[in-house]
């Protein structure tokens, strides 16, 4: 039995929703890490300083913040908490606009700021690779995103 080739538009239609769902996973990724990063990435003329971590709950870590650019000390700052926080710990920090909230600024704050993009990458590589067949776009991807997140968790 012979069989019947699989008809154009079937091939173009999974190549466009595979080429759909991985645009929107990469757009997804910088847009979720762009909400950290713009604050590392565009830091001029923000209040910069230094903060010591004095105690963590269960989703952010807070402490007070020593200013190094005039701005004004505060007494109680947060930060997300992540593995590399612990309390007595201090780094250099960014505050952002209008609010208490500090991120990390620095290599290790600018990596961590992305890790939602390396995610993206890892996933968008399996979707290139298996969805679109294009294997060696998808390990560049793949490598990319692995990359970030190694570097990440050596900086951090």
């Amino acid at each position: 039995m012979k069989r019947s080739p699989t008809h154009p538009a079937l091939l173009y239609g999974r190549g466009a929703a595979m080429g759909c769902i991985a645009l929107l996973l990469l757009v997804a990724g910088v847009v979720s890490s762009w909400d950290s990063a713009q604050h590392i990435v565009l830091a001029k003329g923000r209040e910069h300083g230094t903060m010591t971590v004095t105690g963590c709950g269960a989703d952010v870590c807070t402490g007070p913040f020593a200013p190094a650019d005039g701005a004004t000390a505060r007494p109680r700052v947060t930060t997300e908490k992540s593995v590399a926080v612990r309390k007595g710990g201090r780094f250099p920090v960014v505050v952002k606009p209008g609010t208490d909230v500090v991120v990390r600024t620095g290599l290790p704050g600018f990596l961590h700021a992305w890790t939602p993009l390396g995610g993206a990458l890892l996933l968008a590589a399996l979707v290139i690779g298996g969805g679109l067949r294009l294997t060696r776009v998808a390990w560049s991807v793949g490598i990319a995103g692995a990359a970030l997140l190694v570097a990440t968790f050596i900086a951090l």
